[in-house]
C-alpha cells in the first residue's frame, strides 16, 4: 500500500497531536490536568481517578514503548538535544525568555510530545526516506 505524501504528513501530525494531548491531559500548568484533579478530588472520586489514571498510563505506555523500540534512548536524546539547541538559539537571540515557568512546562510538553510523535512515526519516516520496508521482529 502506497501512502500519498499528504496522507503520510497527516498521519505523522495526528500521532504528534495525540502525544501532545496525552501529555497535556496528564499535566500542564493550567487547572485542567489529571495530576491536579487527582490531588484535589482523591477523597471524593477515587474510583474514577484510578480508572482514568490507568487509561492514561496504558496510552502513555503505548507511546513510550513504541518510541523506545523505534528510536531508542539515544534517538530520543538526540531529538531532545536538537530541540534544546533550538530553544537555546531562540533564547540567545532574545526571541524567547525562559523566566516564565508556565511557558517552560508547555515547552517541555511540546518537546516530549515531538519525541513521542517521531517515535510513533519513525518506521513510516524511515521507509519513506530509505525506501526500505520495516518488518516487526518475531520471536519463536
Amino acid at each position: 500500500m502506497t501512502r500519498t505524501p499528504k496522507g503520510m504528513i497527516m498521519g505523522i501530525l495526528l500521532r504528534w497531536l495525540g502525544a501532545f494531548l496525552l501529555l497535556a491531559a496528564i499535566f500542564n500548568p493550567s487547572q485542567w490536568n489529571y495530576v491536579l484533579w487527582a490531588r484535589t478530588s482523591w477523597g471524593d472520586q477515587m474510583p474514577l481517578i484510578v480508572f482514568s489514571g490507568l487509561i492514561l498510563a496504558v496510552v502513555a505506555m503505548v507511546y513510550v514503548v513504541a518510541t523506545m523500540r523505534s528510536i531508542g534512548i539515544l534517538g530520543a536524546g538526540i531529538i531532545a538535544a536538537i530541540f534544546g539547541a533550538g530553544l537555546w538559539v531562540l533564547t540567545d537571540w532574545g526571541l524567547l525568555g525562559l523566566g516564565n515557568s508556565a511557558l517552560n512546562v508547555w515547552l517541555t510538553i511540546l518537546v516530549l510530545s515531538l519525541i513521542l510523535g517521531v517515535g510513533m512515526s519513525w518506521s513510516i519516516l524511515r521507509q519513506r526516506l530509505s525506501g526500505q520496508a520495516s518488518v516487526d521482529e518475531i520471536n519463536s
